[in-house]
């Protein structure tokens, strides 16, 4: 399609979806230009996938590969479940963003530089012995030479109440406006955002307006830039009120929707750690509804907050990663011995010890399963995809208030980063739980149960006539009296065994995506939803006999699962770890199963799914 601009001829390229991604050193905004970017195609009817990427120092030198950090939006017609395999345009703002993310760009892929920046010193902090634009290597990608820094300070020549370094921080701006103008999406929604959030610093909000403007014009009459690229809007989508949502927000809003329909304040008790710390955050901006935020001065100090919380009545939870479940370990069981409710979340980042802390994996399933001493188990759900986060937070809650336990809620790097189109749902159509504390001192005793759950009552210390005592120390079934009887041990051990097996009547049973029998399933569980799904629906129109089960309630397992895994010939579990579900699936079920591991600290492919699947079900 050509178009006629200004009396110039412009090539317009119709399509369903395109993957672009910024990247530059992590001062030079790169996460919120994604973040502008994912906005205006969001507000105009585009379905969105985004997934940021963080350098894992503080501070990394700057032009250096560690320092990188990168935003992704696949924005598409179409409903889309990841961020999208390879970029179609990588905004690349210095030399190491180009090395470091050449390797991904399809091939063909728009690449637009910025030129200024390719000087002798920058080039070999990248580990370029020469300039990549000079040397013919980029053959093969249309490459355009922005000269971004020098085009942003022209702009704003005349802005004198700003610096040399405070007008280069604008360039984002700048590249900003040129992929608006180079996807044809429109200035208005940034520049209100400027305006709202630089409300305070006028002299800002001037800066950024006049260099996304000059972006935006200069690939409007730049002779480069031939062509534009056009996506359509979504032709069906379900009516209603929709925000843009991370995990990490989606925790945070179900947890604080929880209290609410439990009506119960939330105690949120936590020690920062990476990748989980905005759910930290974004409570304490919520105190008005009931919420109660404690920043402990490390993970030990943490759960015990949250212990402390519980036994006094509220509704606790805690947030961290795999080093901080290693730590909060002893707590985990005293709440275990205790069973108090409460709510446990594990956002999983690359490990071992501090490992890769801005990346994701799947690495501590077995963790949560297994890694206390003694047989203490808990009840442990995972999220599948960042909206998913709202309904599995509310879903702990129900079964750690139901069945007075602890309840571990995964999470990932990946999840907890990467965001989405929500619909908001209407609150008052989420079931109310609300928690009656028992008062009649009648025939109490602190570890008799309700018949159906097996929970022991839950009562709010100081009530008169309900004083007890309760301890790490092994004890008696009913009255909670220390005891080394062998006989009381085996009792209440296996009682708490059989509590959280008993979940699995009150969990839903497990679906399949696809054919109710076929040659293959492909078996996943939490951050890999997405990649696996949209593997799945490709092989699926390609004719191969594939369906799709995503396990969101690993322990217990949904009490249809065996069943499910039974009518299909062969079994594939894609995990970002060495194998772990699929160890449990073999050993619960007596089923082999193919593994697709990846410890790469990079989510899947959908490519690398499929290609998986087409060797298998072809």
């Amino acid at each position: 399609m050509v178009d006629l601009a200004e009396g110039r001829a412009r090539q317009v390229d119709e399509r369903e979806s395109v993957v672009i991604r910024f990247s530059g050193d992590s001062g030079d905004g790169m996460q919120l230009t994604g973040d502008q970017f994912t906005n205006a195609a969001a507000i105009l009817g585009n379905d969105v996938s985004t997934f940021p990427d963080f350098p894992a120092e503080i501070r990394a030198p700057a032009g250096t590969i560690p320092g990188l950090s990168g935003f992704q939006v696949n924005f598409g017609a179409n409903e889309l479940y990841t961020a999208g395999d390879a970029p179609q345009v990588l905004v690349a703002m210095n030399p190491a963003a180009l090395r470091a993310n050449l390797v991904d760009l399809e091939p063909g892929g728009v690449i637009i530089v910025n030129s200024d920046t390719f000087t002798r010193n920058n080039l070999r902090k990248a580990g370029y012995e020469g300039s990549p634009l000079e040397d013919n290597s980029l053959q093969g990608y249309e490459v355009h030479q922005v000269p971004l820094t020098s085009l942003t300070r022209r702009a704003l020549e005349d802005l004198d109440e700003l610096t040399t370094q405070q007008k280069d921080l604008c360039k984002n701006a700048f590249a900003l406006g040129l992929a608006f103008w180079m996807f044809d999406r429109p200035l208005d929604i940034t520049l209100r955002f400027y305006e709202k959030k630089f409300a305070r610093r006028p002299q800002v909000v001037e800066a950024n307006t006049r260099v996304l403007k000059a972006g935006y014009h200069y690939g409007e009459t730049a002779e480069t830039f031939q062509r534009q690229m056009r996506v359509s809007r979504r032709a069906l989508v379900e009516p209603g009120v929709y925000r843009r949502i991370t995990g990490n927000e989606a925790v945070v809003l179900g947890m604080v929707t929880a209290a609410t329909r439990a009506d119960k304040p939330l105690f949120y008790g936590s020690y920062p750690i990476t990748p989980a710390t905005p759910i930290l955050e974004g409570l304490a901006a919520l105190k008005n509804f009931r919420v109660r935020t404690f920043q402990a001065e490390d993970e030990i100090a943490a759960m015990g907050s949250v212990i402390g919380a519980a036994f006094g009545g509220s509704l606790a939870a805690t947030a961290t990663s795999g080093p901080g479940i290693a730590l909060k370990s002893e707590g985990m069981n005293l709440a275990v011995v205790l069973e108090l409710p409460m709510l446990i979340i594990d956002v999983q980042r690359g490990g071992p010890s501090t490992g890769l802390p801005t990346k994701t994996e799947q690495t501590d399933l077995l963790q949560v399963l297994y890694g206390r001493n003694g047989e203490s188990p808990l009840p442990v759900l995972a999220a599948a995809t960042a909206g998913d986060c709202f309904e599995m937070a509310i879903q702990a809650f129900r079964i750690a208030l139901r069945h007075m336990t602890p309840v571990v809620l995964l999470s990932d790097g990946y999840i907890a980063n990467s965001s989405e189109p929500w619909k908001i749902p209407d609150p008052e159509a989420i079931e109310p739980f609300p928690v009656a504390h028992r008062t009649d001192p009648k025939g109490y005793q602190p570890y008799m149960r309700d018949l159906q759950t097996l929970a022991r009552p839950w009562v709010i210390p100081g009530t008169p006539g309900l004083e007890h005592r309760i301890g790490g120390l092994g004890k008696q079934d009913l009255t909670g009296n220390v005891s080394y009887t062998p006989q009381d041990h085996g009792r209440i051990v296996a009682v708490r065994a059989q509590k959280v097996a008993g979940i699995a009547g009150f969990i839903p049973e497990q679906e399949v995506f696809g054919p109710e029998r076929a040659e293959l399933l492909v078996v996943g569980w939490g951050g890999t939803y997405g990649a696996i799904h949209a593997a799945v629906e490709q092989a699926q129109r390609q004719g191969l006999s594939v369906a799709h089960a995503h396990i969101r309630y690993l322990n217990p397992f949904p009490r249809n699962l065996g069943e499910v895994l039974g009518r299909y010939r062969k079994i594939l579990v894609p995990e970002l770890n060495l194998g772990q579900l699929a160890m449990l699936l073999q050993a619960r079920f007596q089923v082999r199963v193919e593994q697709l591991n990846k410890v790469e600290g990079q989510p899947f492919q959908i490519r690398e799914v499929f290609n998986h699947i087409a060797a298998i079900a072809s």
